[in-house]
């Protein structure tokens, strides 16, 4: 060619090197092919246009389809989609493989976008060197089934050092880096989250970088489009300011990609490599694959922990410290939210100073796991306390609550979502351990008795708070006697684990007898039992799998047998329960049997429980039926197992002395001293000065051979 002589035509220099031109309008749905190219993909050799299924045809399904990813990541990246794909013919056998060359021109007003490449008859390579082709399935299953795992895995990461954990393990199908990177952004400066594969010094000229620095993390961020660097000179050539920085690490390439979530860039995500890469397209599929869910772990992370920071805050603004001391008697109280939400529930405790030198234990359960329950769990509490420290009775405490509740959630028309909450309130006087119990609607109290017996206290109650603004609370009087402790708590520290009232409170029970500890290992043991260890606000992966939130309370009465102190002694050999019936609670005489039972739980001989609970039985409805009286039940075991003996006493204010009758077949009363003579070891009736007490002892030695009873 002689010089000033014009350049041959563009399309007669590819037709001579046995290229061909395409374009792809993805708008339109067609396809232009000038002659090498519809030759190229099996057409007649001119010039053509044809739909996008017309030349999905060509080509091996296989190919077509991995050619979408490649173009969508160079439409991302801005970069060149290639690829190889095998043309196929009318019988489906593969007469040629092409490589293909395409820019992307993206509208940036609508973001339709073009294709406008080349097609070039390319020889097949071996088998080493196509291992990393799209055409070859080998390394795209390997590539997929890697995503796989990583997906998952970023999935389940519940905090940024977990997921910083998983990104570090991760082995890339055929190109693992062996060093990583996770940048974030704070104002205009660049923070470094987390690294691996360096030494932690090594960290310090990347930790706070200013965003326009000539730095490759920093140009992704602000751009938003990935960064490859496939060899040093690479790096040094476009950014010579920071290369001193990465040259002492000694890698040889290098790949920067923006963390994504929602359209915004949060940070960026580094991987460098020991040895050379080439970066093909299939190569940044997987790293720009990698980096979505690496940012969708992270912005995932993130609100988890702000969640948790949230809830820690919450907790520790509405729970109370135990801090001061009360003579005579010790604490512990544990609160352990739900895992749903912010981890905040409508569970909470409290304990209250009173004015008479009293104090109040609080403990109680808003509707609901939500911030709405959070929130009026909130402003209960502090009610509460208010009415409390105005000097009330718990009853009238109970009564201003639930008139206080009702108006917060009714009060307002447009309001739809009414709560109601249970409350259980103790008044407690630290010097006769004398206990003024109020409940609304919550689960009664148990007693954990000075050698480890356990025995739920049935206490009057009514409604819970907020049903009912003119509801009435009537309040139960139980005496907390030496080395005893008393425990109440919400519904998860009974129901939790698939079990209902009655068998969670048979898990409960048995902590309960089993531990000698202190009473902050006791608090310990019960939340273990249920949902394991814990601390005093537990929170994370354990909360997470919480049904339902759990507040406990324990108070113990200093004394023998009592873990209050600094030493555990020895249990006494004496157990005891005090009851009273009235004439207008004839349903009393049922938790007097079932207090009855609970004491006796492990007595030897279970025809004897049974005689026991029948001859009180007998005892209570007596003084009902034939006087006016109250009844008052005082029962006690005594000595060791094997050689225990039970006394079981009922005390009245009538001074009508029973007498034992001989009743006919069809009597409907008459036998309860001969019952009693029949089946006692020793019994009696002793007159007080006002009123009598009608007594009988059962011996445990003797439950093999009763014998006959001796009035005494």
């Amino acid at each position: 060619m002689r010089t000033g002589e014009p350049l041959p035509a563009v399309g007669q220099v590819l037709a001579s090197l046995a290229t061909g031109l395409w374009r792809w309008d993805n708008t339109a749905g067609l396809v232009t092919l000038d002659a090498e190219a519809a030759r190229l993909v099996g057409l007649a050799a001119e010039p053509t246009t044809v739909t996008e299924g017309g030349i999905r045809s060509r080509f091996h399904p296989v190919d077509w389809n991995e050619i979408d990813g490649v173009v969508q990541l160079a439409v991302a990246e801005g970069t060149l989609a290639e690829a190889r794909l095998r043309v196929m013919d009318e019988h489906g056998r593969v007469i040629r493989t092409v490589r293909s060359r395409s820019k992307p021109i993206v509208d940036p007003a609508t973001g339709h976008y073009e294709l406008v490449g080349t097609l070039q008859e390319v020889t097949e390579p071996p088998p080493g060197a196509a291992a990393r082709t799209p055409v070859t399935g080998d390394w795209r299953r390997s590539r997929e089934a890697f995503l796989l795992d990583a997906g998952r895995a970023l999935a389940e990461a519940r905090s940024t050092a977990e997921v910083l954990r998983v990104a570090a393990g991760l082995s890339m199908p055929g190109f693992s880096p062996d060093g990583l990177a996770v940048f974030g952004v704070q104002g205009d400066r660049l923070t470094l989250i987390g690294q691996h594969g360096q030494q932690p010094d090594d960290e310090s000229p990347f930790s706070h970088m200013a965003l326009a620095t000539d730095y490759p993390a920093a140009e992704v961020v602000r751009t938003g489009r990935a960064v490859y660097l496939a060899t040093p000179e690479d790096y040094k050539a476009r950014y010579p300011v920071t290369w001193p920085l990465a040259q002492p690490f000694g890698r040889h390439s290098w790949a920067f990609l923006p963390l994504t979530v929602a359209g915004r860039t949060l940070g960026a995500w580094m991987a460098a490599f020991a040895y050379p890469v080439a970066f093909t397209p299939d190569e940044r599929s997987v790293l720009t694959t990698v980096a979505r869910m690496l940012a969708q772990a992270l912005s995932r992370a993130g609100v988890a922990e702000s969640e948790r920071e949230l809830t820690d805050g919450l907790q520790r603004s509405m729970l109370p410290t135990l801090g001061h001391h009360i003579p005579g008697m010790s604490v512990a109280a544990r609160y352990v939210p739900t895992g749903g939400g912010l981890q905040v529930g409508g569970d909470w405790y409290d304990m209250i100073p009173l004015p008479n030198g009293r104090f109040a234990l609080v403990i109680g359960d808003v509707q609901g796991h939500d911030v709405r329950a959070a929130g009026l769990m909130g402003q209960l509490r502090i009610a509460l306390r208010a009415y409390a420290s105005e000097g009330h009775r718990p009853d009238a405490v109970l009564s201003r609550a639930s008139r206080f509740l009702h108006g917060m959630t009714y009060g307002d028309e447009n309001l739809s979502d009414h709560r109601f909450a249970t409350c259980l309130y103790v008044e407690a006087d630290p010097a006769t351990g004398i206990l003024d119990v109020a409940r609304a609607g919550h689960p009664d109290p148990a007693i954990r008795m000075a050698d480890g017996t356990v025995l739920t206290r049935p206490t009057a109650g009514g409604l819970p708070l907020g049903i009912d603004p003119d509801a009435d609370y009537p309040t139960t009087r139980i005496v907390l006697e030496p080395g005893e402790t008393l425990l109440i708590c919400t519904d998860g520290l009974i129901e939790t684990g698939g079990h209902d009232s009655e068998t969670g409170w048979k898990r409960i029970r048995a902590i309960l007898e089993e531990h000698d500890g202190d009473l902050e290992a006791l608090a310990d043991a019960l939340v273990q039992a249920v949902h394991g260890p814990s601390s005093h606000h537990t929170t994370g992966p354990l909360a997470d799998r919480r049904e339902d939130d759990i507040a406990v309370l324990l108070l113990c009465r200093q004394g023998e047998g009592c873990g209050c102190g600094d030493t555990v002694v020895a249990r006494p050999k004496v157990r005891r329960t005090m009851l009273s019936v009235a004439q207008a609670e004839p349903e009393r005489v049922a938790v007097a049997r079932q207090q009855l039972r609970e004491l006796l739980h492990d007595w030897a001989s279970q025809d004897q429980t049974d005689s026991a609970v029948l001859l009180l039985s007998e005892m209570l409805t007596n003084v009902l039926v034939h006087t006016d009286a109250d009844a008052l039940l005082l029962a006690e075991v005594r000595g060791e197992p094997g050689t225990r003996r039970m006394r079981i006493e009922v005390t009245d204010t009538s001074d009508d002395l029973p007498h034992k009758r001989s009743p006919g077949e069809l009597a409907s009363s008459g036998r309860g001293l001969v019952l009693i003579e029949l089946l006692a070891d020793v019994w009696g009736v002793d007159p007080r000065g006002e009123g009598k007490s009608i007594w009988f002892e059962l011996h445990e030695s003797t439950a093999e051979s009763i014998r006959p009873s001796t009035n005494e």
